[in-house]
């Protein structure tokens, strides 16, 4: 068995790594790039031609979706820019793969000199004229948060009109928080004055990232440069230090919502965010001023929330399930570690009736596919792995006389391609578990080459939206031999392996130089069918607010897509097969009917697919209030909970609808009627 360290996880890194402002002194000059840049640029356009997945070259049908996402990168909400100056790139549509491989890097400079030209006026034109206004709030009118399909502004009346709805938007939540005009107009003014001088900061290497990462991304959303102080960074977020509160982020119109809650961090342990949340204010400490944060880069909202370990920060946000017109909720958490052991897998045992007839399941939660990478390579006996928890988890649930399994996956976002094969070998006999082709078209299979079987009884894996890669890989083997049944939501599609590449090996600069992340293999079922894109659909699915359009690996438009290549020859267990999995679907049809529990979960993820959907905000009072009065109602009333903390796991349930979890309920439900369904 190979034990290698490559990335097979990579949903969990994002915008961890991207706050590239940090404590540099502010610079209002025009920002030029360094020589080494244009050197820099070169050798990653080579090894992106020649050693990435894709096979496809820097050329200019790739330079003109290039222009367009820079461009878009400075100015997401189209805001700032105005369609004349978008013209005044076009010059650069087919020429960026030519300037690249020239050691030229002018564009992203030039193209960056007018944002910040043009926020400056937009900066002024809010102090000047919006941020001490008095607005009629009686007016029956809209600010649309997802300009996305809206046109470029033609002028600066257009982008007035479009900053006057978003302050008055802004202001119109705070005189619904209770504050009076005065108050408005200050905590407008100094948040403005601190996102100018959060802008002012910004480095001639915060371009270059940002330019280069423009690049790389349009290969596929895996590939990403890290500057010197990026990869710094990923380092520690691979190590499981990174400080801060174990949230990945990610911009969705004028908002930070948030990607993934990794698991371990403060976020995760709090139970009070959840994925799809979006952060509109940071605060300092517990009575710091909360800074609103709607409209901002980013990466200026990742340095507000990050913190040293101890300290504290407040984040107001607006859950997913009541939406953009739902009622703020401040959440304060304290900034912490993420630890190798805070991930490690759990477990729990439920006692019930079924039918007058006790019957005992038993749960393990696994946040990560892990491994003390560093420990194995020493050579000790002792270290810490997936295979090696799990393994002692489920010998100790052997010993309670379990009746059957469920194993959580819900928000794993992978880990290690060889835990997740070994993993896979305590339920398997022996045999492929996956298969790895690279950009050479070469494949290699992942065998489980154990013949022994841990745990040969009814089982169910739990997944979710945001299980990723190793998870799907894992989840989509047991599906492939039959092994058990997953039920959940359909997984986040990762099928990729990403390696890092130190750009010094190819460079001899006195200069640091960065790192490129870069996406060199695909995961292939043993099936032969990919888990990219698609990733894996569960044999039972229950209902979800994710629409896959928006969330996971099919929402990215430079994603790698879904293919399959030859299967391999593999044994299929007795386990499970078309008709139990048919009798399965028919019992869950039929709790659709008559399950309140259930129906409850459909209603709720019902709603709060149709409130994330929303991106258009009232500017009236009257009905504005209405609209948060009303979500905050149906949120108390239908609260989406998926998610069992530790110290919420039942012990002892009289049935399982007292299980507050309702996808493991469900899942717990399923295993049952395995277990009760003639095998084989």
């Amino acid at each position: 068995m190979i034990k290698e360290l490559i990335l097979a996880g990579g949903v969990s890194i994002g915008v961890m790594i991207s706050a590239f402002a940090g404590t540099h002194p502010p610079d209002t000059s025009r920002l030029e790039p360094k020589a080494v840049y244009g050197k820099e640029a070169k050798v990653i356009a080579y090894i992106l031609d020649n050693n990435h997945y894709r096979k496809i070259s820097l050329n200019d049908s790739l330079s003109s979706v290039i222009l367009d996402e820079y461009i878009l990168s400075l100015d997401n909400n189209k805001t700032y820019f105005t369609s004349a100056d978008v013209a005044r790139f076009e010059k650069y549509r087919t020429k960026i793969d030519d300037l690249t491989r020239d050691e030229n890097v002018d564009a992203a400079y030039e193209i960056y000199a007018v944002f910040r030209e043009r926020f400056n006026e937009r900066m002024k034109y809010v102090t000047d004229h919006l941020i001490n206004k008095e607005f009629d709030y009686s007016i029956q009118e809209f600010y649309e948060t997802n300009r996305d399909k809206e046109a470029w502004c033609k002028s600066d009346a257009e982008l007035n009109e479009v900053w006057r709805k978003l302050i008055k938007s802004q202001a119109l939540s705070l005189k619904l928080a209770g504050k009076a005009q005065p108050e408005i107009s200050k905590t407008l003014k100094d948040r403005y004055d601190r996102f100018s001088r959060s802008i002012s900061q910004f480095t001639s290497e915060d371009v270059f990232s940002v330019y280069m990462n423009t690049i790389t991304e349009a290969y596929d959303p895996h590939t990403n440069y890290l500057s010197p102080r990026a990869a710094d960074l990923f380092k520690q977020s691979m190590s499981l230090s990174l400080e801060g509160i174990g949230a990945r982020l990610q911009t969705e119109n004028d908002y930070t919502k948030v990607a993934e809650v990794i698991p371990g961090g403060p976020a995760e342990k709090s139970k009070l965010i959840q994925p799809n949340d979006r952060i509109i204010a940071v605060g300092q400490g517990e009575t710091g001023e909360l800074v609103d944060v709607i409209g901002w880069r980013i990466d200026e909202v990742v340095k507000l929330i990050k913190g040293p370990k101890g300290t504290t920060v407040r984040l107001s946000i607006l859950p997913m399930e009541t939406g953009i017109n739902g009622k703020p909720k401040t959440i304060m958490l304290i900034r912490d570690k993420i630890k190798l052991e805070d991930q490690k897998a759990k477990k729990t045992v439920i006692n019930y009736e079924k039918d007058g007839k006790p019957v005992k399941l038993g749960v393990i939660t696994l946040p990560s596919f892990y491994m003390d990478f560093d420990a194995y390579q020493k050579g000790d006996p002792d270290y810490t792995s997936t295979t090696r928890d799990v393994q002692k988890l489920i010998q100790e649930l052997q010993t309670e006389k379990i009746d059957g399994l469920v194993l959580d996956l819900r928000n794993n976002g992978g880990g290690s391609l060889s835990e997740a094969i070994d993993l896979t070998g305590l339920f398997i006999k022996d045999g492929p578990v996956v298969q790895v082709k690279n950009s050479a078209n070469r494949i290699e299979v992942g065998l489980d080459e154990n013949p022994s079987i841990l745990y040969n009884g009814p089982m169910v894996v739990l997944t979710n939206r945001f299980s990723a890669s190793a998870s799907e890989i894992f989840a989509g083997a047991i599906q492939d031999y039959h092994r058990g049944v997953v039920v959940g939501e359909s997984t986040y599609g990762k099928g990729t392996v990403q390696t890092v590449i130190h750009l010094d090996r190819f460079m001899n600069e006195k200069e640091p130089v960065g790192e490129l992340k870069l996406t060199f293999q695909k995961f292939y079922r043993v099936t032969g069918s990919s888990t990219q894109n698609k990733g894996v659909i569960p044999d039972i699915e229950l209902p979800t607010a994710l629409d896959p359009e928006q969330f996971g690996e099919s929402s990215s438009p430079n994603a790698l897509p879904w293919d399959e290549i030859r299967g391999t020859l593999f044994q299929k267990t007795p386990v499970i097969d078309d008709k139990v999995l048919a009798s399965l679907n028919r019992t869950y049809q039929n709790r659709l009917k008559t399950d309140d529990m259930l129906n409850k979960l459909v209603a709720e993820a019902q709603e709060a697919r149709k409130n994330f959907k929303e991106t258009r905000v009232s500017l009236n009072e009257a009905v504005r209030k209405k609209e948060m009065d009303e979500a905050e109602l149906k949120r108390g009333q239908t609260k989406l909970d998926t998610k069992m903390t530790e110290k919420e796991a039942p012990v002892v349930k009289s049935n399982l609808n007292d299980v507050d979890d309702e996808y493991l309920r469900e899942g717990l439900i399923v295993l049952s009627d395995l277990i009760g369904t003639k095998i084989g």
